[in-house]
């Protein structure tokens, strides 16, 4: 028997409702929010500090989730990792492209929603801790090249999440979209983790939390759902506009 279908979301319009306006612009995280590289993380970093004589626990990676490339690279040295932070960086890197081009997991709903975003003509941005070698293999997975209108990566020299850095930058690379720049009262960011809630609910977004391997519920986004199974962009609209009346 094969694997069993990922639970769609509970429906948020209910059958008869009107109408609600999409979102002016979406801003997804990566790393577990569009698709499952955190077990690659956790494989590259348990294997590295294991190299250099330390003791890692799954416990370990965890606490990581969602932290700039650098400050995890602080934390293996602390475990052992004999290499300075950006060598550190580089090799957790290459072991993760390579397992991601190798395979990549899209989260439940995730490209559907991306795909369905994208014909409505809502603009999206890739907002990420990783850095652009991993970012432009899951961008080929998601469609290539220009289904995101602004990418923000980890290695753009700017304060990592959870300062609010990353969303303000991308939410100010999308106020130049050709099409006019969106609301920034009905932009939408999406996260998994509480490091990327804080840093887009810092920088003034509505925030939809989708939970993937650690809890968040104290994290203060606006917004929990199970999984993006489902998910609509009239879905998301319905979510802003109870954010924001």
């Amino acid at each position: 028997m094969g694997p069993m279908p990922h639970p769609a979301a509970p429906p948020l319009t209910p059958p008869g409702t009107r109408p609600c306006a999409l979102p002016s612009a979406v801003l997804f995280d990566m790393d577990g929010t569009l698709v499952d590289t955190e077990p690659s993380w956790f494989a590259a970093e348990a294997q590295l500090v294991a190299d250099h004589g330390g003791s890692w626990t799954e416990t370990d990676s965890l606490r990581l989730v969602g932290w700039g490339l650098e400050d995890a690279a602080a934390e293996l040295r602390r475990a052992g990792v004999r290499l300075g932070v950006r060598a550190i960086v580089d090799e957790l890197l290459t072991r993760v492209v390579a397992a991601t081009r190798a395979r990549t997991v899209h989260r439940a709903g995730a490209r559907e929603l991306v795909e369905a975003l994208r014909a409505r003509g809502v603009p999206l941005a890739l907002v990420t801790s990783s850095e652009a070698p991993l970012a432009e293999v899951v961008i080929a997975s998601l469609g290539g090249p220009g289904v995101f209108d602004v990418v923000v990566t980890g290695d753009l020299g700017h304060p990592a999440k959870p300062a609010p850095d990353p969303y303000l930058r991308a939410a100010a690379a999308l106020s130049r979209h050709p099409a006019g720049p969106p609301d920034p009262a009905r932009m939408l960011a999406v996260e998994d983790s509480r490091t990327g809630i804080r840093s887009a609910t810092a920088a003034g977004l509505c925030t939809l939390a989708v939970p993937h391997l650690v809890p968040v519920d104290d994290a203060g986004a606006h917004h929990v759902l199970p999984t993006l199974a489902g998910v609509g962009p009239e879905d998301l609209g319905r979510l802003v506009a109870r954010a924001r009346p």
